[in-house]
């Protein structure tokens, strides 16, 4: 990707964002930039407001202040440069219809016909988008078929079809097998040479390895910077002394504490 040459483009530029449900606060004053070619983690408690960001990217939730900006752009203005998955996919997963399907619909446009069919090439890039995914061969099996992991997979190629420049992620790895876990994070890195990528997780692998940089996220924000945590961070996040380990995983988290007792 061209990283150097856009390494001062913003992607995402928000300016003292506040949303409420009701009276309750969901955000509030967050400012945040994440550059051209970025792979920000996004962590945080639940309830924290971590997929209301998103949403607020996506245009898809009402502000009470503040400004969201894509590419210069307001959010919802030019829907083609982001691609998004979705925490839970809102599909009945008995619904009658096959992987190549699901994956066709993310290349449908707003103000179609009632006779609207997809083109020679919107079925080549379905067929391309499976491949990059690796379940190519599960392109005619029906979606109540699949296993979590590949469930996954098939909506990252739906995100994919519109070839955007920006790609949002709601836990993708929350409900799949550890195998399946490695092999979206190294699909998400090779995608990102070509896009920038904000991943919302509670993955600690994530945090530790994979991702560029990482804004923690607790109605306000609590830290945005290098994917390296310490005690004062996850104190302000989560409200008490907290000790996270990346599940046998060999990478750094937290630093070392001052007494040398390690996390």
């Amino acid at each position: 990707m061209n990283n150097q040459n856009n390494a001062n483009q913003k992607a995402v530029q928000i300016r003292n964002l506040s949303i409420f449900y009701g009276q309750k606060p969901a955000l509030e004053e967050i400012c945040l930039d994440v550059k051209d070619g970025d792979y920000l983690g996004i962590i945080g408690p639940n309830g924290g407001g971590k997929s209301t960001l998103l949403k607020a990217i996506l245009g898809l939730a009402e502000t009470a202040a503040g400004t969201v900006r894509i590419y210069g752009d307001e959010p919802g203005k030019n829907k083609a440069v982001m691609g998004y998955v979705p925490q839970f996919a809102v599909m009945d997963r008995q619904f009658p219809i096959t992987l190549r399907e699901v994956v066709l619909t993310g290349r449908l446009k707003q103000g179609i016909s009632p006779f609207f069919t997809y083109t020679k090439k919107d079925k080549e890039i379905a067929v391309e988008l499976l491949e990059k995914v690796g379940i190519a061969d599960l392109a005619d099996r029906q979606i109540a078929q699949l296993s979590g992991g590949e469930f996954q997979k098939m909506l990252i190629a739906r995100a994919l079809a519109v070839n955007p420049r920006l790609l949002l992620l709601d836990e993708p790895t929350a409900s799949v097998d550890a195998c399946s876990r490695d092999q979206i994070f190294e699909l998400l890195s090779e995608l990102n040479k070509n896009m920038t990528i904000i991943l919302v997780t509670h993955d600690l692998f994530a945090i530790s390895s994979q991702v560029r940089s990482l804004a923690c996220l607790n109605v306000r924000l609590v830290y945005h910077g290098e994917p390296e945590l310490n005690e004062r961070i996850v104190h302000s996040l989560y409200g008490c002394p907290v000790d996270l380990i990346a599940h046998g995983v060999p990478h750094r988290v937290l630093k070392a504490h001052e007494g040398g007792r390690k996390a």
